[in-house]
């Protein structure tokens, strides 16, 4: 079970510790099966609870994950190994295309609207005690959400999509929970999962987002959550169409206990409407980020969802951090009601760039999808030769083990710095580099 590595220790602390250094000295390899409880309590002399608990602890830092009578296991890759480490150090002369990173010429100036942050904040400070949610930023929040028709529902702040993801899902799921995660899907949730100890269940992605066969598999597998992004979805660019979100509120329909969390990874760059999922299920939310419209750096979300489900957020959001900047509030908000950002302007930019290089590598005989969002996804036989080639021919593409745990191997290209001009070229790159590797020089 565990070839010549010994576990040790008598107490809780003291066995998790023994567990982590055979997994950081390789001599508990990924996939592992460690020793059932009252065993293992046996060989060391100990209480089973205690080696329950050092189970437990290790759950909770990611290093192993358990799936009922099958026990537990190290996993494939521990969370302290997070999937940003496998990105490259992109050479000096090479254009990088893998990042994932807005194009700056499009984020709005931040000055006036700090300005004015500064000067309410001088006007009447926040203290302890006040309303975490600036009222003006819930009332702007809410009447978005309202045009969109997401159902009704509070409104909290948390700093960024997947801070509020993890106090969603840990406001109702405990460790050895399976949750439901798009695959290819966006590498913070898919390290963030098991990082809470919970296990994923990886779900088929389209163009229109989630397979629904696929989202009903793992529901039947037992996953308690789903997580769904709406639009320019990561790595691959979908978007929940409205037949697409008919199917998955009606499979929803039939399980009300399944915790929802969707994340409107495109709100403010795409011009595709969105078609809201919650309001089917007890407990849900939508997740809006500043991020990619506003900047990385501003860290702030807004949710909505159900009552209970905000309130556990808030509530435990209040032994943390307290609250999200009030400057920060204060500055978004004026960033919305100036219009500082030009949405259909700032949709139609991505849109030109990323609609020429799927067409481009059509022309070339490479499939690649790239609906909305920032992000271009190629399908390849093999990552490392198509972005060890690409490397050499002077791009930087993302790797596509980054993003995926099921899912065929693929590459992301990140459009956001691209010129339109540049595409031909970066095009005749890909498609060389996909023959590469491929009988026939094709990847469908």
């Amino acid at each position: 079970m565990l070839g010549e590595y010994r576990i040790t220790g008598r107490r809780t602390s003291e066995i998790a510790a023994s567990v982590e250094a055979g997994v950081a000295s390789g001599g508990l390899p990924p996939g592992s099966l460690l020793p059932p409880m009252r065993e293992l309590a046996g060989v060391l002399g100990v209480n089973p609870n205690t080696v329950a608990a050092a189970y437990r602890t290790l759950r909770e830092r990611g290093v192993i994950e358990t799936d009922g009578r099958r026990g537990s296991r190290v996993r494939s890759r521990p969370a302290s190994t997070p999937r940003d480490a496998l990105r490259m150090v992109v050479p000096a002369g090479v254009r990088d295309v893998a990042e994932g990173n807005p194009d700056v010429s499009l984020l709005p100036a931040l000055e006036g609207a700090l300005a004015a942050a500064a000067r309410r904040h001088r006007q009447a400070p926040t203290l302890y005690g006040a309303d975490p949610v600036a009222p003006d930023l819930a009332r702007i929040a809410r009447a978005d959400f309202d045009a969109d028709g997401v159902p009704p529902g509070p409104v909290a702040v948390t700093s960024g999509a997947l801070d509020a993801i993890e106090r969603v899902l840990a406001a109702h799921l405990r460790p050895g929970d399976a949750v439901a995660v798009e695959d290819p899907g966006w590498g913070g949730s898919l390290d963030l999962v098991p990082a809470l100890g919970l296990r994923v269940l990886p779900v088929a992605v389209d163009d229109d987002g989630p397979r629904t066969d696929d989202v009903a598999r793992a529901l039947d597998a037992g996953a308690r959550a789903l997580v769904v992004t709406s639009r320019a979805q990561n790595p691959t660019g979908a978007a929940v169409g409205a037949q697409r979100a008919g199917e998955l509120r009606e499979l929803l329909g039939r399980r009300p206990d399944v915790l929802l969390i969707e994340d409107d990874h495109g709100h403010g760059i795409v011009d595709l409407p969105v078609y809201p999922l919650g309001g089917v299920t007890r407990h849900w939310v939508m997740i809006r980020s500043t991020a990619k419209a506003y900047g990385p750096d501003l860290r702030l979300a807004v949710l909505t969802g159900d009552e209970v489900t905000l309130d556990r957020v808030r509530g435990r959001q209040r032994l943390g951090p307290g609250w999200v900047s009030r400057l920060l509030q204060y500055a978004v908000v004026e960033l919305w009601a100036s219009r500082a950002v030009d949405r259909a302007a700032v949709a139609r930019a991505y849109g030109e760039r990323r609609d020429a290089l799927v067409e481009a590598l059509r022309e070339r005989g490479v499939r690649a999808h790239g609906r909305t969002g920032l992000n271009v996804w190629v399908p390849v036989a093999d990552e490392t030769v198509v972005v060890t080639r690409l490397l050499a021919a002077g791009w930087a593409v993302a790797p596509g083990a980054i993003f995926r745990v099921e899912a065929g191997p693929g590459v992301r290209v990140t459009v956001s710095r691209l010129e339109v001009a540049e595409v031909p070229v970066l095009a005749d790159a890909v498609a060389a580099a996909v023959r590469a590797g491929v009988p026939g020089g094709r990847n469908d």
